[in-house]
């Protein structure tokens, strides 16, 4: 659920496939198993690209640190989606010292890139990326009343009793640890993401 780092991991905006690694990288998770063959190559490796983050991020063991606090704090099987969301959070307010742009233009050119291929997404992302352009949740996880709001969202979705909703203050209590974990790993994943895109040729 983390679209802020997937979108961010991305590659530079001056590669010739970068909108279609972006639009890959943006629908991915509705986009179940060998369904990804129907998109053009480009737009299959941001699919693989999410998929690899998303593999490298479950299985890294300061990532793992942080979801176990979450299933001590009481977040069960929902730790891994929080963790994600906390990570997004913390992108979102260094985003100064991660990158060149600033946090508000990096999304509205993302926005303006996606907005021009809204016509190749899966009818799920279609139905909830107005939304997400019309809020600039992107934006908002910069303060942790968007990821508040975020979380909320994800509980109002998921099976009666998930707690996210409640996981901010789990956030704000532990601010400092959740944010150690995050410079810890998130430099780790910026290296394998860029690695992967120069695999694929996409620099």
């Amino acid at each position: 659920m983390n679209f802020l780092a997937h979108l961010f991991l991305s590659g530079s905006a001056a590669a010739p496939a970068y909108a279609d690694v972006l639009l890959g990288q943006f629908i991915a998770d509705s986009v179940p198993g060998r369904q990804l063959e129907k998109y053009p190559p480009a737009v299959q490796a941001g699919i693989r690209l999410h998929r690899a983050i998303d593999t490298f991020t479950d299985q890294h063991p300061v990532v793992r640190r942080s979801t176990q606090r979450l299933r001590e704090a009481g977040y069960g099987k929902y730790a891994g989606v929080i963790s994600d969301m906390f990570l997004d959070h913390f992108l979102a307010r260094n985003f100064p010292e991660l990158s060149s742009e600033t946090l508000s233009d990096f999304t509205r050119r993302v926005y303006a890139v996606l907005q021009a291929r809204e016509a190749e997404m899966p009818p799920r992302v279609q139905q909830f990326f107005p939304h997400l352009v019309q809020h600039n949740w992107l934006l908002g996880y910069a303060e942790t009343a968007g990821i508040a709001r975020a979380l909320s969202g994800l509980s109002r979705r998921a099976l009666a009793g998930s707690g996210m909703e409640t996981a901010v203050g789990e956030l704000e209590a532990n601010y400092e640890a959740y944010e150690t974990d995050f410079w810890e790993f998130f430099p780790e994943l910026q290296a394998m993401a860029a690695s992967l895109l120069a695999g694929s040729n996409q620099s």
